[in-house]
């Protein structure tokens, strides 16, 4: 079944702990948290504070998604504010394997995140030993952008790579889908699906992910 994991970029600050609990009512999988640090992406969010007051409103798996530099330095801090996956860049990780190890050796979940003009040829050999793949068909530091297309071979090609050496692979992807185009990103092989802007529009949080989820039918 694909998961949906709403990005609480997009949700209302002023009351994101009942954001949380409406989503996760509403049926989400995953709660998408990205961290972004104004260095690696030009624009600054979510910190460990603020992780650690919301993780008290829903079970569901945190998938904190880390934009920043050198993310191996901040792994054991996002652990502990309750992280249960975390995805890392490989662009901005000169030793993305010796943290994916880490992560993991902690009980973690871990994965990698491509940028759109990045190969998924740089992960090949990293395929085995990751939990997910992320796909950006946007490039990453802010919320609200148009889907880019030949993301739609990136994901075929992930979902290759995963049908030869890692068939328990999530593959996920992220960046300006919406019910008029998550079939499609489906259809390629994504089986996680992260939506800003399509889940919390016009604060109709359950009416939107059932419109994502009837749009996959």
């Amino acid at each position: 079944m694909v998961k949906i994991a709403p990005s609480i970029l997009s949700a209302d600050f002023a009351k994101l702990g009942e954001d949380i609990v409406a989503i996760d009512k509403a049926g989400a999988d995953f709660i998408h948290i990205d961290v972004m640090d104004g260095n690696y992406v030009p624009n600054i969010s979510i910190g460990l504070p603020v992780i650690k007051s919301i993780r008290k409103y829903t079970e569901k798996t945190f998938d904190v998604h880390l934009m920043i530099e050198e993310p191996g330095r901040f792994i054991d801090d996002f652990i502990a504010v309750g992280a249960d996956l975390i995805t890392v860049h490989y662009e901005a990780d000169r030793h993305v394997d010796r943290t994916i190890q880490y992560i993991k050796s902690k009980g973690i979940k871990a994965g990698i995140v491509l940028n759109p003009g990045t190969p998924v040829s740089m992960i090949k050999d990293l395929i085995p030993a990751l939990d997910m793949v992320l796909i950006m068909s946007v490039n990453p530091g802010f919320g609200g952008q148009k889907f880019i297309e030949y993301s739609l071979n990136k994901i075929a090609e992930v979902k290759e790579l995963s049908e030869k050496y890692n068939k328990e692979l999530l593959i996920q992807v992220d960046g300006g889908i919406d019910a008029s185009n998550i079939k499609k990103v489906v259809d390629a092989g994504a089986n996680v699906i992260v939506a800003g802007s399509a889940v919390f529009k016009d604060g109709k949080v359950e009416e939107n992910i059932a419109a994502l989820r009837k749009s996959l039918k």
